[in-house]
């Protein structure tokens, strides 16, 4: 029996991958008519799971596979006693194949088949079964249409596979895209479920494996993982006879006039993360609000790169950017980071300060960026970096030699290797200032405790994001500060201290 869960798996394909894994299914033995039966049967378990009472539904078909899992969905709430009805947006005359098959069956068993026009409304719970993973370019008429007639409709949402009008690769609205409360998604998941406009699309998410063998899906390399609690890289514990020497130095290098919160949150979130200790280099100005509000960071005030000589000597990982500004006290002490071959993340102003392309980043850094800042590094829009958010942090990544950490809705991680990794936790009030900052001492930390930057951004990211959920219970309101017990908790319980 196939298996239809909201135990998400960790694996994540391309588009392409996924018509190859249904391929593989086909010529493993499975009739693609049979698929299309399970998948459908799967949505009609799902939407009835969902919407026990709503005794009527209203589906949207196209012109491909997806209408056929649509057509196959009426007909089993039509034999369920439902009322039903199938507004046809692609002519069935142009069905083919296994779709074909399934528009006869719906027919044979009575449904009634309508072509769609904008005037008949849209009632019960609406099944969106218009377009597909092979969509290409930007939504047209007359989809558009009723993908805006859907959303204004006001009903219950269903989605096979995937919101009509999203892109399966990168989560990006091709023009439009449905807006669905349920999307119930087949044989492997899909990368552009979890990032991007998807984030606002999908609503809740189930899978089923349409009794896919694991052989067939394990010989096909994923275009991404999904981020977990259960398959994270995990830090040793610690020996008892363990002192800070054996967990790093982390120097805090930003916090000019005006922006100094950034930098000292950076530094407490590092202590609280695990570091050995943690320096602070900035303003003199500074300094007591440091002391007063972190005495256990060793907070340094610096007016020029001589006074940085023995922190850099002492430090085992940089940090840098946070509230550094762009100003010529910012861009002399970021100076010093490229001839320094230790472990470092740059973040905020040190990114804006490398794309204006007077620095180079040290091999092996991990950078922050959030979109705006990706579209400066890569020289392109913000709109062109939101319309493929994984291939902007590959290409980052690659250009760079780096760890790349995009932030935004569905947080990524690439590297240089060409892995990929998406964070789909998280919760809208940490729409706020100074979370970045939080990430960016959370980062340094788990550098200085050994692990290697794709690795502590995983998990990393994975923190931040758990702890924005846990601090986020009483909604909005959050302070970036409020998320740091929190990380130090749940980093507790994913890497115990003690055996």
């Amino acid at each position: 029996m196939s298996q239809t869960t909201a135990v998400l798996p960790l694996e994540l394909y391309s588009a392409a991958q996924t018509r190859e894994l249904d391929a593989r299914l086909i010529a493993a033995g499975t009739p693609g008519f049979v698929l299309m039966q399970r998948a459908a049967q799967a949505a009609w378990r799902a939407l009835r799971q969902r919407w026990p009472q709503a005794g009527e539904v209203t589906v949207l078909t196209g012109r491909g596979n997806n209408a056929g899992d649509g057509y196959l969905i009426a007909m089993l709430a039509q034999r369920a006693g439902w009322q039903v009805r199938v507004l046809a947006v692609g002519d069935p005359a142009q069905l083919g194949g296994d779709a074909a098959s399934a528009y006869a069956e719906a027919r044979a068993a009575g449904v009634s088949v309508l072509p769609w026009c904008d005037a008949l409304p849209l009632s019960g719970v609406v099944v969106d079964a218009l377009l597909g993973t092979g969509l290409s370019g930007e939504v047209r008429a007359p989809y558009r249409e009723a993908i805006e007639a859907i959303n204004r409709a006001g009903q219950p949402v269903l989605a096979v596979d995937l919101p009509s009008g999203l892109c399966a690769d990168s989560g990006a609205a091709q023009g439009c895209a449905v807006r669905a409360d349920l999307t119930v998604t087949f044989i492997g998941l899909k990368l552009g479920l979890f990032t991007g406009a998807a984030v606002d699309q999908v609503g809740e998410l189930v899978f089923d494996d349409l009794q896919a063998e694991p052989a067939l899906l394990g010989a096909l390399m994923p275009a991404g993982r999904r981020l977990d609690g259960a398959a994270l890289p995990q830090l040793a514990p610690r020996p008892r006879g363990a002192h800070k020497g054996s967990y790093g130095q982390v120097l805090v290098i930003g916090g000019d006039h005006g922006t100094a919160g950034a930098a000292l949150m950076a530094a407490e979130t590092a202590l609280r993360a695990g570091a050995g200790m943690v320096s602070l280099a900035t303003r003199p100005a500074h300094v007591l609000a440091s002391l007063a509000r972190t005495p256990e960071v060793m907070c340094l005030g610096v007016e020029s790169t001589y006074a940085m000589g023995p922190l850099l000597e002492r430090a085992d990982v940089l940090v840098l950017g946070p509230g550094l500004g762009q100003a010529p006290w910012g861009r002399s002490l970021l100076s010093l980071a490229p001839g320094r071959a230790l472990p470092q993340v740059w973040d905020a102003d040190a990114l804006n300060l490398l794309a204006s392309g007077q620095l180079r980043l040290p091999a092996g850094a991990i950078i922050t960026p959030h979109p705006g800042e990706a579209a400066r590094l890569l020289g392109c829009t913000l709109a062109e970096v939101q319309q493929d958010r994984p291939q902007a942090a590959r290409t980052l990544a690659e250009r760079l030699a780096c760890t790349v950490v995009l932030k935004g809705a569905g947080t990524l991680v690439a590297d240089a290797k060409g892995r990929l990794a998406v964070c789909d936790r998280g919760h809208p009030a940490m729409a706020s200032a100074g979370l970045g900052d939080v990430l960016a001492g959370l980062l340094g930390a788990l550098l200085a405790q050994g692990l290697a930057p794709y690795e502590a951004a995983c998990l990393g990211v994975w923190l931040h994001a758990r702890a924005g959920e846990e601090a986020a219970v009483d909604g909005r309101g959050l302070f970036a500060t409020d998320l740091i017990p929190f990380i130090r908790k749940l980093l507790e319980i994913q890497s115990p201290c003690l055996k």
